[in-house]
């Protein structure tokens, strides 16, 4: 059974329940240009991408998504002006002090993967206690990338497995697919750590260091709408292209 909702333009969207993809992750993209039409700072395109956030989140853990993996903040975005920098450090902290009561109990666990150690304090504090305070949470993972890089992460991954190499406990020959995926910031997410669907909005069509090994098997959906305009419909119309797709896995279905 199908079940449908309505999208802006009155269209329905059908969507197979039991094909929800498990982990989604979304590039959220165009907030600044979002701004930029309107006549404002770029600041004012990631307030309104906040408000977007906080949407997708319920909707998503409403359609039974497992996982919702965001990338938030680049290993690349420390490049942006300063104002701007210092105003996305300063939105975990507002965020998380007024969405994750509701978190609680929408029953939504706050992961957070990255490098961390390298954020403002404030940052870092803020994020240590949304992850504390639902932590008991057992619904959808709402897994933000902040100051992270794919293939940063992917460096990272090789120096510990070259350590416990190094210190003998891990043969070279017994290195696989499994134990660099062990290695991953994802990790924690198992059984859902690669994303079944990734999501770029805004108009372009690249990756921009996200996720690189979790999403080899994913399915690529891109959406000229702007973050800050990025609705529940959209978010439908993708998961019902997701389940239009063929997954074969490199395999040939009988």
């Amino acid at each position: 059974m199908f079940s449908f909702r309505q999208t802006d333009d009155s269209e329905q969207v059908a969507i197979d329940p039991q094909r929800i993809p498990a982990h989604v992750a979304i590039i959220m993209d165009g907030n600044g240009r979002w701004a930029q039409k309107k006549h404002r700072p770029r600041v004012f395109g990631h307030k309104a991408g906040v408000e977007t956030i906080k949407q997708i989140t319920k909707h998503a853990s409403h359609l039974g998504v497992k996982v919702l993996t965001l990338y938030a903040f680049s290993t690349e975005n420390w490049k942006r002006p300063d104002q701007e920098v210092n105003y996305l450090m300063q939105l975990p902290v507002d965020f998380f002090d007024k969405f994750v009561p509701e978190l609680v109990r929408e029953n939504v666990r706050v992961n957070v993967m990255g490098y961390h150690d390298r954020l403002p304090a404030k940052t870092q504090q803020a994020v240590d206690k949304a992850i504390a305070d639902t932590a008991q949470n057992n619904g959808m993972v709402l897994n933000f990338a902040f100051n992270y890089g794919g293939r940063a992460e992917i460096v990272t991954a090789v120096q510990r497995i070259a350590t416990k190499v190094q210190q003998g406990q891990l043969a070279p020959a017994d290195i696989s697919d499994t134990t660099f995926s062990e290695a991953l910031m994802t990790a924690p997410l198992a059984p859902y750590a690669d994303p079944d669907l990734l999501i770029r909005t805004s108009g372009e069509e690249r990756i921009s260091n996200f996720l690189l090994w979790q999403i080899a098997y994913s399915e690529l959906v891109f959406t000229d709408r702007l973050w800050p305009d990025f609705s529940d419909q959209d978010f439908d119309q993708a998961v019902q292209e997701f389940q239009q797709r063929d997954r074969r896995f490199g395999g040939v279905k009988k």
